[in-house]
């Protein structure tokens, strides 16, 4: 059975409020006070000195044990949101196995599924080591990016683009953090995104809530739980008001089950936000050992996507 055997974080501590952020990409009073007062924003993470590929090693050099780690890993894979994230001839992970010492594995990027990557690359790599049935393999899931263009640091009313990341160690016979269901939809008459017609766009936004509860309820079930099962959710940083919308449609009353606590001062950090709110949570207290919890995720082009785990 697929487990996260280790999950760490790294978030700048430079951060920019989002009013000044917003300001700089054109945004009206109006819209910036909807962003703070209605969407949850506050703040975001950035580090304009930092590649990507420093982010990226520091999320890993911040995993507890990595030196024991180190020898079983034998893929490593950067769950992206954007097809490119750095210009040519840069190529991050390369550099990422370089300075971490990795260059024997087998490294390779998943973008298919936008800002959902990430939760897939742990589906992938599960079956994968499986599939290899090689006693102690890992594979190292990294996730989070620098939007090095202006047009990928806001969704307009969705999330505004963080810069924290994360890795993952992903296993198969882990004794924590076990997958117990999985499901990801995606709906290609959305396949533009935010730059796609008005008409479509909007249509997004209304149909947003039940595609999502829909793939939340079928990843639940498809570990044999109901929601009743599920100690927290652990989401994708965007828009706090498209939530309350989503419980609704789960049938849950109040916003007790998310975990929100880094929305207003993370942003949305691409494929990275449910792992920063693993390691948060788990610090903090709000996930504790034999919870079921929950992660999403969704993509721009629409990919929605939800997994079960078990602590």
């Amino acid at each position: 059975m697929t487990s996260l055997e280790a999950v760490s974080s790294y978030v700048p501590k430079s951060a920019v409020p989002i009013r000044d952020f917003l300001r700089k990409h054109g945004f009206t009073e109006d819209r910036i006070r909807v962003h703070e007062r209605y969407f949850g924003f506050s703040e975001i993470p950035l580090d304009p000195g930092a590649t990507l590929a420093d982010h990226l090693v520091a999320a890993v050099l911040a995993m507890e044990d990595l030196e024991a780690y180190r020898p079983r890993i034998r893929y490593v894979v950067h769950a992206r949101t954007m097809p490119v994230v750095a210009p040519y001839p840069l190529n991050p992970i390369q550099e990422v196995c370089h300075r971490l010492g990795l260059e024997e594995t087998t490294a390779f990027s998943l973008t298919q599924h936008a800002c959902a990557s990430g939760l897939l690359a742990i589906d992938v790599t599960g079956r994968m080591l499986a599939a290899d049935r090689e006693p102690g393999a890992l594979a190292l899931v990294l996730a989070g990016e620098k939007a090095f263009t202006s047009a990928a640091q806001v969704i307009n009313d969705t999330g505004v683009m963080g810069e924290g990341t994360s890795a993952v160690l992903v296993g198969t016979d882990g004794p924590r953090d076990r997958v117990l269901g999985y499901a990801t939809r995606t709906h290609g008459k959305f396949h533009g995104g935010a730059w796609t017609a008005p008409e479509i766009n909007a249509a997004f936004h209304e149909e947003y809530p039940g595609y999502l509860a829909e793939v939340v309820e079928a990843a639940v079930g498809s570990a044999g739980l109901g929601m009743a099962d599920i100690s927290v959710v652990l989401p994708h940083n965007v828009n706090r008001m498209s939530w309350l919308r989503v419980l609704k449609r789960l049938g849950i009353q109040g916003a007790d089950l998310l975990y929100l606590d880094n929305l207003s001062t993370c942003g949305h950090c691409f494929g990275a936000d449910a792992f920063i709110n693993y390691r948060s949570a788990r610090q903090s207290g709000r996930l504790r050992r034999g919870d079921r919890y929950l992660m999403t995720a969704v993509g721009l082009g629409a990919t929605f996507s939800a997994m079960v785990l078990e602590h």
